[in-house]
C-alpha cells in the first residue's frame, strides 16, 4: 500500500514524539509499504516566528523565515529514520527533486506538481522522502506557501498526485469526535465522516484538517486521522469518506417562505430553537432557515405552509417577543454545491448576479460552508437554473 502520512507540529513537538513517528514509519516500511512524509514545523515554531518578525517584510522574505521550522522537522525526522535502519531523504524547496510548483499568482500547477509528483512515487520501492508541509516553490525557485494548515493540503494534495492508497493525518486528536472533549463529558470518535460534513466542521472551527486539504480528496483516496500515541499509520483513528462534488440543482418541491416578525426576536435566546421544536413535533421538514435583526424565515413545502403558518400564528399570539407571521408561497430554489467553493473569490456574487440582471427578484440567498442556495419565484426557476448553470 501507498501511504502519505502527515505529522503535525504536535506530534513532532519534542525528541520523544519524533522518535515515536519514526517507529510508525519504520514500521509501516517493515511490512512492505511505500510511505512519503509530510512534515510541520516542531510545536508551535511557526507561530514563534511570524510573532518574532516585528518589521515590515516582503513575502518572498517572509516565507523564507516562516520555512524555517518545517526544514528543521524535515531534517530531524529523517534523521531518526536513518538510525532505525530507514533510507531516508530530506526535500525542501530547492532541492531538484522538491514537487509541489506554484504559478505566478501562486496558485498550484496541477500539471508540473503532478508530473514531479509521479517521478518522486517511482523511487518509493527504495527510499522514503520526508517533504516540508505548508511550502511550495514557483518556477523562479522562490519559496512560496499554501497557508495556514498548509501541512494538510501538501499531504492530500501528493496523496492524490502520487496515486497514493491513503493519506494519514498524525495529530494530537483522537480523530473526529462528537464534540470538543476539553468542553463537553463523553466526547468519542465518530469512526467515519463523509467529506462534506468534515469540511462544514472545519469552516465552522473544528482543528481536525484544514479545509483547503479536503479540497484534493478523491473518492479512492482514503483519508484517516489519527493520534500520535496510537503508533500505527495504518489503522484507528477516524475516516473521511467520498469527494466533494460540483452540483447545480434545482429542488423539485415548490416551496412557501413563512416570516416571523419581532422587534425582540434578537434577544430571545432559544426562539429559534421553540419555533423549529413546534414545526418538528408534527413531522414538518424545514428545508432552510434565515434570519434577520428582527425577524426569523422558514422555508417549508408549500403544502404544508397552511399547517405552518397556523402552527406559527399560536406562538405569535402567546409570545409578546413575536408581532405578526407572513407567508410567501410559490418558491423554488436554486443550489450549487461543491467542496472548492470558499475558496473561489466572489462565488456568491457568481451565482445571484445573473440572476438579477435578468431581473429575477432574489427572496434569499442562504450560504454554507460548501454550498450557494438562491431562492427564487417558482415561475422563475427554469430561467434561473439556466443562468446559474452558464456560470459553471
Amino acid at each position: 500500500m501507498r501511504v502519505v502520512a502527515k505529522f503535525g507540529g504536535t506530534s513532532l513537538g519534542n525528541g520523544e514524539r519524533i522518535n515515536r513517528a519514526a517507529d510508525s514509519i519504520a514500521t509501516a516500511i517493515e511490512q512492505g509499504h511505500e510511505v512519503t512524509v509530510v512534515a510541520s514545523a516542531m510545536g508551535n515554531t511557526t507561530d514563534e516566528l511570524l510573532e518574532e518578525i516585528e518589521y515590515d517584510v516582503d513575502e518572498e522574505d517572509r516565507a523564507q523565515i516562516v520555512s524555517m521550522g518545517e526544514r528543521t522537522s524535515v531534517r530531524m525526522l529523517k534523521g531518526a529514520l536513518s538510525a532505525r535502519g530507514v533510507d531516508a531523504i530530506f526535500l525542501e524547496p530547492g532541492s531538484e527533486e522538491w514537487p509541489i510548483i506554484t504559478d505566478e499568482y501562486g496558485e498550484v500547477d496541477v500539471e508540473e506538481t503532478t508530473k514531479r509528483a509521479h517521478a518522486l512515487a517511482g523511487q518509493l520501492k527504495d527510499v522514503v522522502p520526508v517533504i516540508t508541509g505548508f511550502l511550495a516553490q514557483d518556477h523562479e525557485g522562490n519559496v512560496t506557501t499554501l497557508g495556514r494548515g498548509g501541512s494538510d493540503t501538501s499531504a492530500v494534495m501528493l496523496g492524490k498526485y502520487m496515486d497514493a492508497d491513503e493519506v494519514v493525518i498524525v495529530t494530537d486528536v483522537e480523530g473526529v469526535m462528537t464534540g470538543d472533549p476539553r468542553v463537553v463529558e463523553g466526547a468519542r470518535n465518530v469512526g467515519e465522516i463523509s467529506v462534506d460534513e468534515l469540511r462544514s466542521l472545519s469552516f465552522r472551527g473544528a482543528e481536525v484538517v484544514a479545509p483547503s486539504a479536503l479540497s484534493y480528496k478523491a473518492d479512492d483516496l482514503g483519508v484517516r486521522v489519527v493520534h500520535y500515541q496510537h503508533g500505527d499509520l495504518l489503522g484507528g483513528g477516524t475516516s473521511i469518506e467520498g469527494q466533494f462534488e460540483k452540483l447545480i440543482d434545482l429542488e423539485e418541491t415548490r416551496l412557501a417562505c413563512v416570516t416571523i416578525a419581532g422587534r425582540a426576536i434578537r434577544n430571545s435566546p432559544g426562539i429559534l430553537g421553540d419555533l423549529a421544536t413546534m414545526l418538528g413535533d408534527e413531522d414538518i421538514n424545514i428545508e432552510a432557515n434565515s434570519s434577520g435583526m428582527d425577524s426569523l424565515t422558514f422555508y417549508v413545502d408549500a403544502a404544508e405552509a397552511d399547517e405552518v403558518e397556523a402552527l406559527l400564528h399560536d406562538a405569535v399570539v402567546s409570545d409578546d417577543t413575536l408581532s405578526s407571521i407572513t407567508v410567501e408561497d410559490d418558491i423554488a430554489v436554486v443550489r450549487v454545491t461543491g467542496g472548492d467553493l470558499p475558496n473561489q473569490s466572489g462565488t456568491v456574487n457568481e451565482v445571484i448576479d445573473p440572476i438579477a440582471d435578468a431581473h429575477i427578484d432574489i427572496y434569499d440567498v442562504i450560504t454554507s460552508a460548501t454550498s450557494v442556495s438562491v431562492f427564487v419565484p417558482w415561475d422563475d426557476r427554469e430561467q434561473a437554473l439556466e443562468l446559474v448553470q452558464s456560470v459553471f
